[in-house]
């Protein structure tokens, strides 16, 4: 049993901290040993107590290897989405910044294209807007001055037409939580990074969490990130700055990538969501607000969207197979995914470098599935044992 498990779960016994504990250490150096990934970070928590903090492999393997530890710093990609963009629409909708079903034309200010005019915040977040799901903008704008690129990303994202007519099907798409951001610096008058730090982040004392800024790159503390691909477009090790092309040409963040965090404080934001929840505390989210962000929307009957938030699929979901239909989670292409059960009250966040060196790497989508399912199933165990 590890010090951390003694610390976290002293009221279960040995027995349950080191089943547990070897059962996820020897799926975890399975990946690395298979090359899912050269390293990764998982946290499992149950009944709000951490009970299994694990690294295994490298944070990086080129241009010289380095060992991945706990505290490691990982580029996050789509998490940005639910612990970012969602969190701070939330805020809005709770203090009636923002409603849900306000249409584009009524909270942006100039010209909105008529296709576009009607579409809602609740669209956007379920996936339903009507936006492609991507567009390599950077190429575009890299050729102008840094502080005039947001804009005209968002001039080119508004005369883009339309892949479906919204609120007729789901699409993932990055586009809509780019559009996203914009209404959230016009309404609060303050860019998404301040926003955030100043209603969560630092509130929650997260000192390792943050959107990332292309000039942080040169950090001296460069050596605890989680390294990415070695860019061809960048031409070079991608470490300590956004992956996302378009996040990093837009200044390193966007609305749908650019968070960075460790496991203990991707652990600490969704345990704040599981606090509200559970009225173990109400102090930076309505319950309401929470309810109604996390439930399956029906504005496309067949889709497993929550408003900026994933629920399981019936089948082949990454979550597996053994997380109840009153859960809800995210993955992040970078190779990073958090899932929460809130009826059996376990979460898991497994981090992974998984595109080190390279994105042609997609071991990750029959693992995942699989190590969800070892985790799951272990915990099932134990409850029977105790």
């Amino acid at each position: 049993m590890t010090q951390w498990e003694q610390k976290n779960y002293p009221d279960k016994g040995i027995q349950m901290g080191k089943k547990i504990g070897e059962a996820i250490d020897a799926v975890l150096e399975q990946g690395v040993s298979e090359k899912v990934y050269p390293g990764a970070v998982c946290l499992v928590a149950e009944g709000g107590r951490k009970i299994y903090l694990k690294a295994v492999g490298h944070r990086a393997l080129i241009p010289s290897k380095l060992p991945m530890k706990v505290d490691t710093v990982f580029d996050l990609a789509s998490l940005t989405k639910p612990l970012s963009t969602t969190l701070a629409l939330m805020k809005l909708i709770d203090s009636g910044a923002l409603a849900l079903d306000r249409p584009l034309n009524e909270i942006i200010t100039g010209p909105i294209p008529e296709d576009k005019r009607k579409i809602t915040p609740r669209l956007i977040l379920c996936h339903s807007a009507g936006f492609e799901a991507w567009q390599p903008f950077y190429r575009l704008i890299c050729e102008e001055p840094p502080e005039k690129r947001k804009t005209l990303l968002r001039g080119l994202l508004l005369r883009r037409p339309l892949a479906y007519r919204p609120g007729t099907k789901s699409l993932y798409s990055d586009l809509g939580f780019m559009l996203l951001e914009w209404l959230i610096e016009h309404t609060t008058g303050e860019s998404l990074n301040k926003y955030l730090d100043r209603y969560f982040y630092r509130p929650m004392g997260l000192k390792r969490t943050f959107l990332g800024i292309n000039s942080r790159t040169d950090s001296p503390k460069k050596v605890l990130f989680a390294a990415t691909e070695d860019c061809p477009w960048r031409r070079r090790v991608i470490q300590g700055e956004v992956h996302d092309e378009n996040a990093y040409a837009m200044g390193g963040y966007s609305g749908h990538s650019g968070l960075f965090a460790t496991a203990g404080d991707v652990y600490a934001l969704v345990d704040m969501i599981r606090a509200h929840l559970t009225g173990s505390r109400d102090d930076f989210l309505s319950i309401e607000t929470l309810n109604e962000f996390l439930i399956k929307q029906k504005v496309v009957p067949e889709s497993t969207w929550a408003l900026g938030w994933d629920t399981p699929s019936p089948e082949n979901s990454s979550a597996g197979s053994h997380f109840s239909s009153k859960s809800f989670g995210h993955l992040g292409f970078t190779g990073t995914s958090l899932w929460m059960d809130l009826e059996k009250d376990v979460i898991v966040i497994l981090l992974t470098n998984r595109i080190h060196p390279s994105r042609d790497n997609e071991k990750i989508r029959s693992f995942r599935p699989l190590f969800h399912d070892l985790v799951m199933k272990e915990l099932s165990l134990i409850r029977q044992a105790v």
